[in-house]
Parts: C-alpha cells; sequence; structure tokens
C-alpha cells in the first residue's frame, strides 16, 4: 500500500522561497515516477514538476528555471524547492506517484497518476 505525506507548506511574500517534502512509503526501489500538482480555488489540478527513478524530470513552462524537483537523501523523499515565488503559485500542492504509466505519467496529466496524498497549502502574498 503506497502512502504519500506532504508537509512544508505555509506563507511567504512574493519573491520568497519554501521547500515541500513529500514522505512515501510502499514504493519499490524503482519503476516508479512520482510528481507534484497544485489545484488553486475554483481551478482544475494542474501539474508542476515530474521526475523517475531513473533521474529524469519534466516541469510545467509556468515554474521553470524557478522550481526543482529532486528525490531528498533520505530513501523514498521527494522535495519541491520553490523560489521567486509568486502570488500565482499560491494553491494546494499535492504529491502523487505512479508505477505503470510513468511513460505517459511524464505529461502531467493527473489522470495517470493512481496515488495521492492529501496536499499542502502554499499562499504566496504580493
Amino acid at each position: 500500500q503506497v502512502q504519500l505525506v506532504e508537509s512544508g507548506g505555509g506563507s511567504v511574500q512574493s519573491g520568497g522561497s519554501l521547500r515541500l517534502s513529500c514522505a512515501a512509503s510502499g514504493l519499490t526501489d524503482s519503476g516508479y515516477c512520482m510528481a507534484w500538482f497544485r489545484q488553486a480555488s475554483g481551478k482544475e489540478r494542474e501539474g508542476v514538476a515530474f521526475t523517475d527513478s531513473d533521474g529524469r524530470t519534466n516541469y510545467a513552462d509556468s515554474v521553470k528555471g524557478r522550481f526543482t524537483i529532486s528525490q531528498g537523501n533520505a530513501k523514498n523523499t521527494l522535495l519541491l524547492q520553490m523560489n521567486s515565488l509568486k502570488p500565482e503559485d499560491t494553491a494546494m500542492y499535492y504529491c502523487a506517484a505512479e508505477f505503470s504509466r510513468c511513460g505517459i505519467a511524464k505529461s502531467l496529466r493527473s489522470v495517470y497518476f493512481h496515488y495521492w496524498g492529501q496536499g499542502t497549502q502554499v499562499t504566496v502574498s504580493s
């Protein structure tokens, strides 16, 4: 059973930084992929950043150059370093994982991810 628990959200001023963490349990050592998604109030969930067990990454255009996805030193920890935050980055951020559809899941469409965390709120004020 895969479980994902996000942490690290909070409130920050525009231009600031936050680092989100996702503690994952139940993942295999290889053949998986993970991603961060976000959902702002009244909007659809959108993909932010993707990585897989081989280290490949993909980012939404809106966060390229500002956000970095990585796997932490602790086994099965997913990180999202968010720099130069903007008010439009305000959203609930979710960690997601998948095993069997990682090739297509790289496209950052939520429908391809099976496992989800509960989310952590990020609020950026101007």
